[in-house]
């Protein structure tokens, strides 16, 4: 994946610069790039990577892996984000996703943004093509007007006249 180039917008300016650093966006990207390369799709032949970065730098990623019940297959974006939840991270800082869609840049699932929306609505969501140019938006607005944690202990009724 050496040879990847990723397009780095600054000041409204763009450039297009070589896949080599894993700093930064461009890193993240790249390593969302390679995780795709492990994805397991044998009935949609659709590969799917991402790379979650946590707070303190971690980087996890993840890929899709279908299942022949088709329903029980796993996100890429969720599979990262449960590996990082079971080694006990849960505040995470941005996360890049990939695929091999040239014409228009991955998208998370509704599934997928619900379930990234489980840790915060305010945090960097990188959707990217395979030259390595991305798109730039937040949890929030890839899922807005959202249900979350916070919403679940707010005051409910509790008595529900439904007629039965």
């Amino acid at each position: 994946m050496g040879d990847l180039q990723i397009i780095v917008r600054e000041d409204e300016e763009s450039r297009i610069l070589p896949c080599a650093s894993p700093d930064g966006i461009k890193g993240l990207i790249c390593k969302s790039q390679e995780a795709k390369e492990f994805a397991y799709c044998p009935y949609s032949n659709f590969r799917v990577g991402a790379a979650l970065l946590a707070h303190d730098g971690t980087v996890f990623t993840g890929c899709n892996v279908e299942n022949a019940c088709y329903n029980l297959g796993v996100c890429a974006e969720r599979n990262a984000i449960a590996k990082a939840v079971s080694e006990g991270y849960r505040n995470f800082k941005a996360i890049a996703i990939a695929s091999d869609l040239n014409e228009q840049f991955i998208s998370p699932c509704g599934g997928c943004r619900q379930f990234m929306r489980e840790f915060g609505t305010h945090w960097d969501v990188y959707l990217s093509k395979p030259d390595g140019s991305y798109v730039e938006t937040t949890v929030a607005e890839l899922l807005p007007v959202s249900f979350g944690p916070e919403d679940l202990k707010k005051k409910k009724v509790f008595t529900i006249q439904n007629g039965f």
